[in-house]
């Protein structure tokens, strides 16, 4: 099921080319990614080959943020594969991984192994700014609070997002592996 699940998938290319929310943010923001040394390395090493099927909508902030760089993780690891899925097109699988069991809050990031069985996930935004998120950005007003989740996003430029999620997938890797 998961592996037609992730055939039907959009390619990173496919996905941002047919965007309609934040079209110029999507191009820019994949224009400017890059995948540290360390994080290529990294992604390298992990055993087996992995398919990231990704939940996300266009109009979302942290999946603007957080696909582009992931996108260009798998252009250099030969042994990450990415596809993703409209999140309300897709509800039984989002449903499947609530947020605290309760929120239908994107990107989330499955992490299916060479047979299309999942293994894990990730989501929807690197744990220190979900925590602060949760915390003090719920005291800030609506517009506040997205202008600093952005200003996060632009100076991380993607490392923390994709060091947790390879930090997952070692995690996995290493359980799934005899």
């Amino acid at each position: 099921m998961l592996k037609d699940r992730y055939d039907r998938g959009l390619t990173f290319t496919d996905f941002s080319a047919a965007a309609k929310a934040n079209n110029d943010l999507w191009k820019k923001i994949y224009e400017h990614a890059e995948v540290a040394p360390d994080i290529a390395a990294r992604a390298a090493a992990i055993g087996g080959t992995w398919h990231l099927l990704v939940l996300a909508e266009d109009w979302c902030g942290d999946a603007v943020n957080t696909i582009p760089p992931l996108a260009r993780l798998t252009e250099v690891a030969p042994n990450l594969t990415l596809r993703i899925l409209a999140r309300d097109q897709n509800l039984d699988l989002m449903d499947a991984h609530l947020t605290n069991g309760k929120s239908r809050s994107i990107p989330v990031v499955i992490f299916l192994d060479s047979s299309f069985d999942e293994r894990g996930w990730w989501g929807p935004r690197p744990e220190s700014l979900q925590a602060w998120a949760l915390d003090e950005g719920m005291a800030l007003p609506k517009e506040e609070r997205y202008k600093a989740l952005r200003t996060w996003y632009a100076r991380d430029r993607g490392h923390t997002t994709l060091d947790e999620i390879l930090t997952a997938l070692e995690r996995v890797q290493t359980v799934t592996t005899p």
